[in-house]
């Protein structure tokens, strides 16, 4: 199979280079990885800040080209690999994450790091996306861009749309129109791994069916299939109205679903 292209734009202004840089608001002698420099626009106004710098590049060419020009620094280290699989190492502080995501990996790039929060672990995150998935990302209930993946940020962060960044900021331009979206990892509710996941297949399942009411689906999707009576009872140990439609819901009432769900051992 084909390995596929990827989703390549470069930033050349120097202007929001500078602004995103800012924005991760990370103090001196702070660990910073950057994802995805590319040809280093970002990565100039990293260094010099104070931060040990570390840069992962997926394409070995510019890797080897961002080295050439800036692997002198002692406060840069370039590392040629995937973003997904790379290691952050644990001990000393944590790490403030940045970078331009490539669109076609958005998400799993974006829960990838939302999942080392604590482990690694992670003070804050400053990304580059495409605008409507910036959007969904800090969403509010009740809107048209609230769904599941703004439930998935919100278990584990507080997230703010910072500013918008037109396509002739990149070369080659996108088709889109990016947005820089700041994550700030919380502990309001301290979820463990297993109920963060149970959580998140609960929202993807029921957001599947946005349109229809929180009893149609927990009454017709596996593995709850419940009956009145049971869809009752979840409805009034939750305190949630199971009329109301998924995207209604706050992540506490996920939260308060998911406990009222579990009360009935499916």
């Amino acid at each position: 199979m084909p390995t596929p292209p990827l989703s390549q734009h470069f930033l050349h202004d120097a202007r929001i280079a500078a602004r995103i840089a800012d924005a991760l608001e990370a103090p001196p002698g702070a660990r910073v990885l950057e994802i995805g420099p590319g040809r280093g626009a970002l990565t100039r106004h990293l260094v010099g800040r104070g931060w040990s710098v570390t840069a992962v590049e997926l394409d070995r060419r510019l890797a080897d080209r961002l080295e050439q020009e800036l692997g002198a620094r002692e406060d840069l280290t370039v590392v040629q690999g995937d973003a997904l699989e790379v290691p952050l190492p644990r001990g000393s502080g944590p790490w403030w994450v940045i970078g331009n995501l490539p669109y076609a990996i958005t998400s799993p790039l974006l829960f990838r790091f939302l999942g080392e929060v604590t482990a690694a672990p992670v003070a804050a995150m400053v990304f580059m996306v495409q605008k409507e998935v910036a959007e969904r990302i800090a969403a509010r209930p009740g809107t048209k861009a609230y769904g599941a993946l703004t439930v998935g940020v919100a278990l584990v962060a507080d997230a703010e749309v910072l500013f918008e960044i037109g396509p002739g900021s990149f070369r080659p331009p996108p088709r889109v129109r990016s947005a820089v979206v700041r994550i700030v990892p919380h502990a309001r509710w301290r979820l463990g791994a297993a109920r963060r996941a149970r959580v998140e297949r609960l929202v993807r399942r029921l957001f599947g069916q946005r349109r229809k009411q929180l009893q149609k689906g927990l009454r017709t999707l596996a593995p709850w299939n419940l009956d009145s009576a049971a869809a009752a009872r979840v409805g009034e140990r939750a305190g949630i109205d199971l009329a109301r439609r998924p995207e209604t819901l706050g992540p506490e009432e996920w939260l308060r679903l998911d406990a009222a769900l579990a009360r009935e051992e499916i």
